[in-house]
């Protein structure tokens, strides 16, 4: 579904990505982990193209482009990316002008030209899916952080995207209402949804993930299937960094059935 190669991502003088290669398979959880600072949100931002790299490739699908610092790729091949995958931030971003419905509906209408009753109808499609659909007509403003993260999934699934990207989805959030996203994450990944997702929550990439990659300074330090890394990491600064959460691994295994 998804493959990057040498990809370089530079902030000024700084590099932030240096020559990283990632592969995600269709209907596969992918969890990036690292420290702060290691390149997680940046490489998720490089797959859906809100970072241009500065040399490397990408491809979703069938759809493949080069980057290099004299060559960007052509906005429409951009834009095709970007409607491929569905973005879930960490601090939401809803639309405070917007109730929940219209939240989910904006992007069929404004970039996909739905009819406003089609989209309504997928609205509240996703908003049954994700357990607030009471809320339909509600302000932003009005909901909890747990809920608002919903409200930002279900928009994000909206025009069916071939890939979900989430980036830190429970960071925001205390443990209560994290466990109402994460729930959602769950039966996404039931479901067979491809997603890749950078977290700092070590238990959500243990539950949800079957492979993980550990970044840090911007370099893949290891990568494999989470039961792989968390239980039997081959590179020391994997193992310190898994560490926090061995001990309660097992149940999280258990929780995935």
């Amino acid at each position: 579904m998804i493959r990057l190669e040498k990809i370089d991502k530079y902030f000024g003088e700084n590099r932030v990505l240096n020559s990283v290669d990632l592969q995600l398979a269709s209907g596969n959880v992918t969890a990036l982990i690292g420290p702060s600072g290691s390149g997680k949100s940046t490489l998720l931002r490089c797959v859906n193209l809100l970072e241009i790299p500065e040399s490397g490739s990408l491809q979703v699908g069938d759809q493949r482009l080069e980057f290099s610092r004299d060559h960007k790729p052509p906005r429409e091949e951009v834009l095709t990316i970007r409607r491929r995958t569905g973005m879930v931030f960490q601090n939401f971003q809803l639309f405070p002008h917007l109730t929940v419905r219209q939240n989910v509906m904006e992007g069929l209408l404004t970039v996909q030209k739905w009819d406003k009753e089609k989209a309504r109808v997928r609205a509240d499609e996703l908003l049954e899916k994700v357990g607030i659909a009471q809320k339909a007509d509600a302000w932003p403003s009005t909901l909890s952080g747990g809920q608002q993260q919903r409200v930002a999934i279900a928009r994000a699934l909206a025009p069916s995207p071939e890939v979900l990207l989430c980036d830190e989805p429970t960071s925001a959030l205390d443990p209560g209402l994290a466990a109402e996203v994460v729930d959602v994450l769950k039966q996404l990944a039931t479901e067979g949804m491809t997603m890749l997702m950078a977290t700092h929550d070590l238990r959500l990439a243990a539950t949800i993930a079957r492979d993980v990659v550990f970044l840090n300074n911007g370099v893949v330090i290891e990568a494999g299937p989470s039961r792989d890394i968390f239980m039997n990491p081959s590179q020391p600064e994997t193992e310190r960094f898994v560490s926090t959460l061995t001990h309660s691994l097992p149940d999280a295994w258990t929780e995935r059935g």
